[in-house]
């Protein structure tokens, strides 16, 4: 078992020291880690962390860095006891890169944030940002999430039509994020 908290402390340090751009921009590194390198899941069980992720209060990289520490442990055996040390040891390495670099930074920020090359810095970040949290997006928009052409046509289709619907609704018309996610969850209980 400390073998495992000591590879979910190493690899949830990592993921919070190089995760820009905030919690979204961390799922698709939460799931290269968690999924592909080490397997302490299936990307069924990730997407649903995911989902869990986002529906409860709270940042959505920490809260998966809960929820994975938690299954990880539950997966590979161990009682729950040990599940919530999971949880413990994965949440507090996601926080720690971020709380050492905010006290540093903070110290000099504040002097130096007109500096041409501080500046520099932040701009060559942002298209970072954008590209983490479209690796994110792309890594939810599996079969298992949209349904496939060949195994579910109706499931891809209404998952299409309930995704473009959302983004429009938000984009376009500014709808509440809260009622698009209720809306969609009630059309999926009903059509899926």
């Amino acid at each position: 078992m400390t073998c495992l908290l000591i590879q979910l402390f190493l690899t949830f340090f990592v993921i919070g020291l190089f995760g820009f751009g905030g919690g979204y921009a961390m799922i698709s590194l939460i799931q290269q880690k968690v999924v592909t390198a080490h397997a302490w899941m299936t990307m069924g069980q990730f997407t649903d962390i995911v989902a869990i992720s986002q529906m409860t209060p709270g940042p959505i990289g920490i809260n998966s860095a809960t929820y994975v520490g938690y299954t990880s442990l539950v997966n590979a055996g161990y009682p729950h006891w040990a599940a919530v040390l999971g949880s413990l040891t994965a949440t507090t390495a996601v926080i720690l890169p971020s709380f050492i670099l905010m006290l540093i930074i903070s110290r000099f920020l504040m002097r130096y944030k007109s500096h041409p090359a501080i500046e520099s810095v932040f701009q060559g970040l942002r298209p970072a940002v954008v590209g983490l949290l479209l690796a994110a997006s792309l890594c939810l928009m599996t079969g298992e999430n949209f349904g496939t052409w060949r195994e579910s046509p109706w499931q891809l289709l209404i998952s299409i039509a309930i995704f473009l619907f959302t983004f429009l609704s938000q984009r376009v018309y500014k709808l509440n994020p809260i009622f698009l996610i209720i809306l969609s969850a009630i059309v999926g209980v009903i059509l899926l």
